[in-house]
Protein backbone atom coordinates (compact mmCIF):
# COMPACT_ATOMS: atom_id res chain seq x y z
CA UNK A 1 0.00 0.00 0.00
CA UNK A 2 1.93 3.46 -1.06
CA UNK A 3 2.23 6.21 1.73
CA UNK A 4 -0.25 8.37 -0.01
CA UNK A 5 -3.44 5.87 0.26
CA UNK A 6 -2.43 5.07 3.97
CA UNK A 7 -2.05 9.06 4.60
CA UNK A 8 -6.18 8.86 3.26
CA UNK A 9 -7.35 6.10 5.14
CA UNK A 10 -5.59 7.79 8.45
CA UNK A 11 -7.11 10.69 7.53
CA UNK A 12 -10.85 8.84 7.24
CA UNK A 13 -10.07 7.29 10.67
CA UNK A 14 -9.15 10.82 11.92
CA UNK A 15 -12.21 12.15 11.23
CA UNK A 16 -14.51 9.27 12.09
CA UNK A 17 -13.05 9.40 15.49
CA UNK A 18 -13.32 12.91 15.62
CA UNK A 19 -17.00 13.10 15.03
CA UNK A 20 -17.31 10.27 17.21
CA UNK A 21 -15.63 11.75 20.06
CA UNK A 22 -18.25 14.69 19.54
CA UNK A 23 -21.02 12.42 19.75
CA UNK A 24 -19.94 10.66 22.69
CA UNK A 25 -19.36 13.89 24.50
CA UNK A 26 -22.74 15.05 23.76
CA UNK A 27 -24.59 12.25 25.08
CA UNK A 28 -22.11 12.99 28.07
CA UNK A 29 -23.37 16.08 29.06
CA UNK A 30 -26.60 15.02 29.05
CA UNK A 31 -25.92 12.73 31.92
CA UNK A 32 -25.68 14.44 35.31
CA UNK A 33 -27.74 12.43 37.76
CA UNK A 34 -25.34 11.06 40.50
CA UNK A 35 -27.38 8.73 42.84
CA UNK A 36 -26.85 5.15 44.63
CA UNK A 37 -27.74 2.34 42.80
CA UNK A 38 -29.58 -1.06 42.47
CA UNK A 39 -27.28 -3.36 40.84
CA UNK A 40 -28.69 -7.20 39.68
CA UNK A 41 -26.55 -9.83 38.23
CA UNK A 42 -27.92 -13.04 37.67
CA UNK A 43 -28.28 -15.47 34.88
CA UNK A 44 -26.83 -19.06 34.70
CA UNK A 45 -23.47 -18.07 33.61
CA UNK A 46 -20.79 -17.99 36.18
CA UNK A 47 -19.50 -14.52 37.61
CA UNK A 48 -21.97 -13.18 39.11
CA UNK A 49 -20.61 -13.05 42.76
CA UNK A 50 -17.22 -12.43 41.15
CA UNK A 51 -18.38 -9.30 39.60
CA UNK A 52 -19.96 -8.51 42.90
CA UNK A 53 -16.46 -8.92 44.46
CA UNK A 54 -14.35 -6.66 42.13
CA UNK A 55 -17.31 -3.64 42.31
CA UNK A 56 -16.18 -4.38 46.41
CA UNK A 57 -12.39 -3.97 45.80
CA UNK A 58 -12.62 -1.11 43.41
CA UNK A 59 -15.13 0.54 45.73
CA UNK A 60 -12.46 -0.33 48.65
CA UNK A 61 -9.80 1.69 46.09
CA UNK A 62 -12.05 4.74 46.40
CA UNK A 63 -12.01 4.63 49.85
CA UNK A 64 -15.76 3.58 50.30
CA UNK A 65 -17.40 1.22 53.21
CA UNK A 66 -18.93 -1.99 51.49
CA UNK A 67 -20.97 -4.24 53.87
CA UNK A 68 -20.96 -7.78 52.42
CA UNK A 69 -23.52 -10.56 53.60
CA UNK A 70 -23.49 -14.05 52.32
CA UNK A 71 -26.98 -15.87 52.15
CA UNK A 72 -25.72 -19.15 51.18
CA UNK A 73 -22.30 -19.77 50.24
CA UNK A 74 -21.38 -19.09 54.09
CA UNK A 75 -19.64 -22.31 54.43
CA UNK A 76 -16.95 -21.62 51.89
CA UNK A 77 -13.61 -20.59 52.69
CA UNK A 78 -13.09 -18.16 49.60
CA UNK A 79 -9.81 -16.15 48.38
CA UNK A 80 -11.60 -13.02 47.74
CA UNK A 81 -13.03 -12.93 51.62
CA UNK A 82 -9.58 -13.39 52.45
CA UNK A 83 -8.37 -10.36 50.46
CA UNK A 84 -10.96 -8.42 51.87
CA UNK A 85 -10.25 -9.22 55.48
CA UNK A 86 -7.30 -7.11 55.25
CA UNK A 87 -9.16 -4.34 55.17
CA UNK A 88 -11.35 -4.32 58.55
CA UNK A 89 -12.15 -0.54 58.65
CA UNK A 90 -13.69 -0.54 55.08
CA UNK A 91 -15.15 -3.77 54.82
CA UNK A 92 -18.01 -5.88 56.96
CA UNK A 93 -18.25 -9.39 55.74
CA UNK A 94 -20.67 -11.38 57.35
CA UNK A 95 -21.50 -15.04 56.10
CA UNK A 96 -24.78 -16.02 56.94
CA UNK A 97 -25.86 -19.13 55.31
CA UNK A 98 -25.18 -22.91 55.96
CA UNK A 99 -24.34 -23.77 52.67
CA UNK A 100 -26.52 -24.51 49.70
CA UNK A 101 -30.32 -25.86 50.34
CA UNK A 102 -29.64 -29.43 49.02
CA UNK A 103 -26.70 -29.31 51.80
CA UNK A 104 -28.44 -28.68 54.56
CA UNK A 105 -31.86 -30.62 53.60
CA UNK A 106 -33.64 -28.37 56.40
CA UNK A 107 -35.62 -26.11 55.36
CA UNK A 108 -36.34 -24.33 58.97
CA UNK A 109 -32.84 -23.83 59.19
CA UNK A 110 -32.41 -22.43 55.64
CA UNK A 111 -35.39 -20.13 56.64
CA UNK A 112 -33.38 -19.20 59.98
CA UNK A 113 -30.65 -18.36 58.07
CA UNK A 114 -31.81 -16.66 55.49
CA UNK A 115 -33.81 -14.49 58.29
CA UNK A 116 -30.65 -13.57 60.19
CA UNK A 117 -28.67 -12.40 57.10
CA UNK A 118 -31.78 -10.20 56.02
CA UNK A 119 -31.46 -8.45 59.74
CA UNK A 120 -28.05 -8.32 58.89
CA UNK A 121 -28.44 -6.67 55.22
CA UNK A 122 -30.76 -4.32 56.69
CA UNK A 123 -28.57 -2.95 59.78
CA UNK A 124 -25.71 -2.29 56.10
CA UNK A 125 -28.48 -0.89 54.56
CA UNK A 126 -29.69 1.87 57.21
CA UNK A 127 -25.99 2.45 58.39
CA UNK A 128 -24.98 5.37 56.44
CA UNK A 129 -21.77 4.37 56.97
CA UNK A 130 -21.75 1.89 54.38
CA UNK A 131 -21.82 3.09 50.66
CA UNK A 132 -21.81 -0.34 48.65
CA UNK A 133 -23.67 -3.63 50.38
CA UNK A 134 -23.50 -7.21 48.66
CA UNK A 135 -26.03 -9.16 48.80
CA UNK A 136 -24.24 -12.34 47.73
CA UNK A 137 -27.07 -14.89 46.79
CA UNK A 138 -29.97 -12.93 47.61
CA UNK A 139 -31.98 -14.25 44.80
CA UNK A 140 -31.54 -17.54 45.83
CA UNK A 141 -33.20 -16.86 49.13
CA UNK A 142 -35.82 -15.06 47.45
CA UNK A 143 -36.41 -17.84 44.67
CA UNK A 144 -37.20 -20.18 47.52
CA UNK A 145 -39.45 -18.45 48.93
CA UNK A 146 -37.28 -17.93 52.27
CA UNK A 147 -37.91 -14.20 52.86
CA UNK A 148 -41.07 -11.96 51.28
CA UNK A 149 -40.46 -10.13 48.07
CA UNK A 150 -42.40 -7.38 49.32
CA UNK A 151 -40.39 -6.65 52.23
CA UNK A 152 -37.01 -6.65 50.33
CA UNK A 153 -38.45 -4.37 47.61
CA UNK A 154 -39.59 -2.09 50.14
CA UNK A 155 -36.28 -2.18 52.06
CA UNK A 156 -34.26 -1.44 48.81
CA UNK A 157 -36.56 1.14 47.28
CA UNK A 158 -36.52 2.90 50.83
CA UNK A 159 -31.98 2.93 51.07
CA UNK A 160 -30.30 5.93 51.63
CA UNK A 161 -30.16 8.01 48.21
CA UNK A 162 -26.40 7.35 47.88
CA UNK A 163 -26.15 3.83 48.58
CA UNK A 164 -25.22 1.24 46.33
CA UNK A 165 -26.36 -2.12 45.96
CA UNK A 166 -25.89 -5.30 44.53
CA UNK A 167 -28.14 -8.31 44.65
CA UNK A 168 -26.42 -11.74 42.97
CA UNK A 169 -28.09 -15.01 41.86
CA UNK A 170 -29.85 -16.63 39.73
CA UNK A 171 -33.48 -16.80 38.51
CA UNK A 172 -33.79 -12.49 39.97
CA UNK A 173 -37.84 -12.58 40.76
CA UNK A 174 -39.48 -10.06 38.15
CA UNK A 175 -39.98 -7.49 40.83
CA UNK A 176 -36.65 -6.77 41.71
CA UNK A 177 -35.70 -6.02 37.83
CA UNK A 178 -38.15 -3.45 38.26
CA UNK A 179 -37.04 -1.49 40.69
CA UNK A 180 -33.37 -2.14 39.98
CA UNK A 181 -30.98 0.45 38.00
CA UNK A 182 -28.46 -2.28 36.88
CA UNK A 183 -29.59 -5.35 35.64
CA UNK A 184 -26.88 -8.19 34.23
CA UNK A 185 -27.67 -11.28 32.83
CA UNK A 186 -24.68 -13.68 32.87
CA UNK A 187 -25.09 -16.28 30.09
CA UNK A 188 -23.83 -20.10 29.75
CA UNK A 189 -22.07 -20.85 26.80
CA UNK A 190 -19.58 -23.64 27.94
CA UNK A 191 -18.41 -24.50 31.95
CA UNK A 192 -16.05 -26.79 32.74
CA UNK A 193 -18.11 -28.41 35.39
CA UNK A 194 -19.72 -30.37 32.24
CA UNK A 195 -16.81 -31.60 31.24
CA UNK A 196 -15.91 -33.30 34.33
CA UNK A 197 -13.69 -30.64 35.85
CA UNK A 198 -14.02 -29.99 39.64
CA UNK A 199 -13.99 -26.39 41.66
CA UNK A 200 -11.00 -24.46 40.90
CA UNK A 201 -8.76 -22.71 43.72
CA UNK A 202 -8.60 -19.20 42.31
CA UNK A 203 -11.39 -19.55 39.98
CA UNK A 204 -14.59 -20.64 42.00
CA UNK A 205 -12.92 -19.63 45.17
Amino acid sequence: MSDDNNQDINARHSEKMAKKKAAREKILATKTIEKGLIMVHTGKGKGKSTAAMGLAIRAIGNGMKVGIVQFVKGVWATGERDVLDKFPDLVTIKAMGEGFTWETQDRARDVAAAQQGWKMAQDMINDESYKMVILDELNIVLRYDYLPIAEVIETLQAKPADLHVVVTGRNAKDELIDIADLVTEMTMIKHPFRSGVKAQVGIEY
